[in-house]
């Protein structure tokens, strides 16, 4: 599949659920910002593909992210984050929506599986969107996070907030000499 192929316009994706329901696919979706993409989401994102057959992202636009974030965010502008996203072998899709809440999406979406992270509880979770969940018979599963992963970290060390860019290399590139961006400017 050509990787624009995995880009459903909103106006589609009713037609792309139809398409999943009918070869008898189980339909994981999680949704979010994914502003900058790290390996928190990488391995967050994987983790919940294994949920299912498919993976659907719902991602909010850059309205909805200014909402959300504030006038400084998006740093990266919606089809930019959308093509990284569909980049990913464990995306199956990727949608983009208009609302800072997920829950016009989940309603057209109806996921099987309805993934959030494990910063969430059942009980801080938005409840429309449990509902639109629940009600449609899917259910939600709460997937740990990578300690110390997110793109608030990533934001305050690119500008000098603490912590320097090796916390968040792999285990395996920390041995050995300093490498360069670890190195005050």
């Amino acid at each position: 599949m050509a990787l624009a192929d995995k880009i459903i316009p909103w106006e589609k994706l009713p037609q792309w659920r139809r398409a999943q329901s009918e070869a008898g696919r189980r339909v994981v979706v999680t949704n979010g910002c994914f502003d900058i993409l790290h390996a928190g989401h990488v391995t967050y994102l994987e983790a919940a593909r294994a949920l299912g057959d498919v993976l659907l992202v719902g991602l909010n636009s850059d309205t909805s992210v200014r909402r959300l974030k504030g006038p400084t965010r998006p740093i990266n502008p919606e089809t930019d984050r959308a093509l990284v996203l569909a980049a990913l072998e464990s995306v199956s899709a990727v949608c983009v929506f208009q609302e800072p809440d997920a829950t016009r999406f989940l309603s057209v979406a109806r996921p099987d599986v309805y993934v959030k992270g494990g910063d969430y509880t059942l009980e801080t979770l938005n409840q429309e969107e449990r509902r639109v969940v629940e009600a449609a018979g899917g259910r939600i599963v709460l997937l740990p996070l990578l300690p110390g992963r997110s793109t608030t970290n990533l934001l305050q060390k690119l500008q000098g907030g603490g912590g320097s860019i090796s916390s968040v290399r792999p285990a395996s590139d920390r041995a050995g000499p300093p490498h360069p961006a670890d190195s005050p400017p």
